[in-house]
C-alpha cells in the first residue's frame, strides 16, 4: 500500500533554482535544493538568532505545512544566508 505524500514534501518543497552556501569558514559548498535542506542549514549552521533567520525558519515551516509556496522560503533563506555571510550563489 502506497503512503500518500504529505503536503510540503518532495517536489512541492523544491526550489526552482538551487542556492549555494558555504558552511563554516573553510567548509565545502552546499547546494540547497529544497525547503528541507534550507531548514536544516538554518537550524544547524546559522548560530545567531536574528530576525532574518527567524523569518526564514517561519517561511520554511509554512511551506512544509502547505500554507505557502517554496519561492517565499527561498527568498527568506537567501536573505538569512546573505546576512550570515554564507551565500555563494543565488
Amino acid at each position: 500500500m502506497a503512503v500518500p505524500k504529505k503536503r510540503g514534501r518532495g517536489a512541492l518543497s523544491r526550489f526552482e533554482r538551487p542556492v549555494v552556501v558555504q558552511v563554516g569558514r573553510h567548509g565545502a559548498e552546499h547546494i540547497v535544493f529544497d525547503v528541507n535542506d534550507a531548514a536544516d542549514i538554518l537550524l544547524r549552521d546559522i548560530q545567531h538568532q536574528t530576525e532574518k533567520r527567524k523569518n526564514a525558519m517561519n517561511a520554511c515551516l509554512r511551506v512544509l505545512r502547505g500554507e505557502a509556496h517554496p519561492p517565499s522560503a527561498r527568498r527568506a533563506f537567501v536573505t538569512a544566508a546573505l546576512e550570515a555571510k554564507m551565500l555563494r550563489g543565488d
